[in-house]
């Protein structure tokens, strides 16, 4: 063998070696970088965390809707005769109670109807007295065959016809009476008086409008719930007063009433039902035609476990909420039974759990968790 293959052959066995080397030493770099991997995802820390105990308590399924102030009784006062007005006892704006004189007409003419009705009543009483009389003496000259029969039964009939006069003018009378108490207007009911459109010497007639009175006290809301609500409503309603709240405005504490009417039918159009709560207004805090909020409690959940609302997490497969189990997160399927606020009605929760309120971001289901006061210390 000559010295040029020699060379040739120990040339080809160090490149060999050298190529060796370098795979190996790469396959233990590979290996030394996926070993320091596992061992950096194995010390991950465990997620911080907050938990809250979950409440027990009634919760109140409560309606809102806004509602119109509307009185329960408006009068609009007409005279019934025409007269004219001789005085006006009442001014705009005031408040009066039941039977209070509010107008008195010109009743010249009526007292005077009525008295001549009076004095043919006492006439008719003298008259039917004098028959009277007149029948029985008849009867004491009839029994001494003194009297025809025919004469007795003349002055009877007599007797009967002047009866029949004295009551129908007794009954004139009483017409002619309330035709004079006509013109002195009382108030119907009590209330507040609306503007006066007439004065004394104004003439009025049964179409003239002398005044309105308005019952404030009690006074109503009016205002519509919707459709989904009404078999809830229906059923608080047959348990009891139904509590209602209306909101009058800024500033003024809310006012507490009662549910007094469901309407029989439900608006197919908008899909609601028509109702109306009654309340007592004697500080004349509602006011007729105004506009308010109103709360209406359709139904109580009974011991209902309560948790903050940011403690549910919702995703395509449902509602659910992480429950510390030891050192790790549990997740737990709930159903929203009613949320109002903060705070929301669950179920699917016993109310003895550890629920997880912040750092939920950072759990996965199973995963462990340290609490946030346990961190702090550490």
């Amino acid at each position: 063998m000559n010295n040029s293959k020699v060379g040739l052959i120990a040339g080809l066995v160090i490149a060999a070696g050298a190529g060796a080397w370098y795979i190996g030493a790469d396959s233990g770099a590979h290996a030394e970088s996926a070993t320091g991997a596992k061992a950096g995802k194995g010390a991950q820390p465990p997620a911080v965390v907050n938990v809250i105990d979950p409440q027990r308590r009634d919760v109140p399924i409560i309606q809102q809707a806004n509602g119109t102030v509307t009185p329960i009784r408006t009068v609009d006062l007409h005279p019934q005769t025409t007269a004219t007005i001789r005085a006006v006892h009442i001014k705009e704006g005031q408040f009066v109670k039941q039977g209070e004189l509010m107008f008195s007409l010109d009743d010249r003419a009526d007292r005077a109807n009525l008295d001549k009705a009076r004095a043919q009543v006492e006439r008719d009483r003298a008259q039917l007295a004098d028959l009277e009389r007149q029948v029985k003496r008849s009867q004491d000259l009839f029994a001494q065959h003194f009297l025809a029969q025919s004469a007795v039964d003349t002055l009877r009939a007599q007797a009967d016809q002047a009866r029949a006069t004295l009551q129908a003018d007794v009954a004139a009378t009483r017409a002619s009476d309330v035709t004079t108490s006509y013109n002195a207007i009382r108030a119907p009911m009590s209330g507040r008086v609306g503007g006066i459109a007439v004065y004394p010497g104004s003439l009025v007639q049964p179409a003239t409008s002398l005044t309105t009175i308005t019952q404030l006290d009690p006074i109503t809301v009016a205002f519509t719930l919707p459709e989904a609500s009404l078999p809830a409503l229906l059923a608080a309603h047959k348990r009891g007063k139904v509590e209602v709240q209306a909101m009058p405005g800024a500033g003024q504490a809310p006012v507490t009433g009662t549910l007094s009417f469901i309407d029989n039918t439900v608006d197919p159009q908008s899909g609601t039902i028509r109702v109306k709560a009654e309340f007592a207004n004697r500080d004349t805090t509602l006011w007729p035609g105004q506009y308010v909020n109103t709360k209406v409690t359709v139904q109580t959940i009974k011991d209902a476990v309560v948790i903050p609302q940011d403690a549910i997490v919702t995703n395509a497969q449902g509602t659910f909420v992480y429950v510390l189990d030891k050192d790790q997160a549990r997740l737990v399927p709930v159903q929203r039974l009613y949320g109002a606020g903060v705070d929301a009605a669950v179920s699917g929760l016993s109310g003895s759990e550890k629920v997880v309120t912040e750092g939920k971001q950072n759990v996965r289901p199973g995963g462990k968790v340290r609490l946030a006061s346990a961190a702090n210390k550490g």
